[in-house]
């Protein structure tokens, strides 16, 4: 009898490994984990540890990969908060588009969290409901600054996503900031 197919079945196993490493996208590399654990199954089932390969079909597969989904669909969110008038004026322009283009560049899900209020809006950021605020600009803010047209100021929280839409964001209607929030814990 020929086993040749089995070192076929073997050598699946690091190349999906080394697959799974370079994936960009959060639910590419969910499913190349789904493909590694179901290579991994059958490896042992064809070795003959029928235990081992339904314990990795079922735990180290199907249940692993549903966590994971969780929470790669829980943690790859921006929330942005905005004023409940500004949200509904803002509804069918392309004011947020830009931002949702860069999101789903990043994989990130944009969520626009309406607040009734600037205090409660910048409340929320030093709370850290939300990772950024987005407000329409009062006239004397306009007078203030330089820039031309930028009807919209941002202020983010996060370190990171506020270089990522320093350096992708076209819009010039938005003037961005970044405002680093202490952590509660570090007021004693």
């Amino acid at each position: 009898m020929d086993d040749s197919y089995i070192y076929v079945i073997v050598a699946l196993l690091p190349l999906a490994a080394v697959i799974l490493t370079i994936q960009v996208d959060p639910y590419k590399a969910l499913v190349v984990r789904g493909i590694l654990g179901a290579i991994a199954a059958l490896v042992y089932a064809v070795l003959g540890a029928a235990d081992v390969a339904l314990t990795e079909a079922l735990v180290g597969t199907m249940l692993a990969i549903a966590l994971y989904a969780i929470a790669v669909r829980s943690s790859l969110v921006m929330r942005i908060g905005v004023l409940d008038r500004e949200l509904s004026q803002t509804k069918d322009a392309d004011t947020f588009a830009d931002l949702r283009t860069i999101a789903k560049k990043y994989h990130l899900r944009l969520e626009l969290l309406p607040y009734p209020d600037p205090e409660s809006l910048q409340q929320a950021l030093m709370a850290k409901e939300v990772h950024a605020t987005c407000k329409e600009r009062s006239p004397t803010d306009l007078q203030d600054f330089e820039p031309e047209g930028q009807r919209y100021h941002t202020t983010i929280r996060i370190r990171r996503l506020h270089n990522i839409l320093q350096t992708e964001l076209t819009l010039p209607a938005t003037c961005l900031t970044y405002t680093p929030v202490p952590d509660l814990g570090d007021e004693h």
